[in-house]
């Protein structure tokens, strides 16, 4: 993320198309901002959603509503509730996947 050369930007998300994608169980819908520096995303996870892949991007995730559990590669786990956040790195070692028990709301910046 590089936020030097971004000019102030105003969202509105209702104008963000939803896609919807499938993970190894449940579905995730997102709404995705992008430019050349900057993703924001605003993504649904149903109940019983396990994401289809590890990730080794960075990321700050903000959480809105609901719980989610962060599974790291090393398999600890990291639990985190309505208005919590966590930075995780971009590296092998911060490769990480989403598990929502009970469906969730999150921000996600990276």
């Amino acid at each position: 993320m590089n936020l030097t050369n971004i000019q102030s930007l105003e969202i509105n998300w209702d104008n963000v198309p939803i896609t919807k994608y499938s993970g190894e169980t449940g579905w995730a819908y997102s709404r995705t901002f992008e430019t050349e520096h900057i993703r924001i995303r605003i993504i649904e996870y149903s109940q019983e959603y396990l994401a289809d892949h590890w990730c080794c991007r960075g990321h700050i995730i903000h959480l809105l509503e609901g719980s989610v559990i962060i599974e790291i590669k090393d398999k600890h786990k990291i639990y985190l509730k309505k208005g919590m956040s966590l930075c995780l790195g971009d590296n092998e070692s911060s490769a990480h996947r989403v598990i929502s028990k009970t469906g969730c709301s999150v921000l996600i910046i990276d």
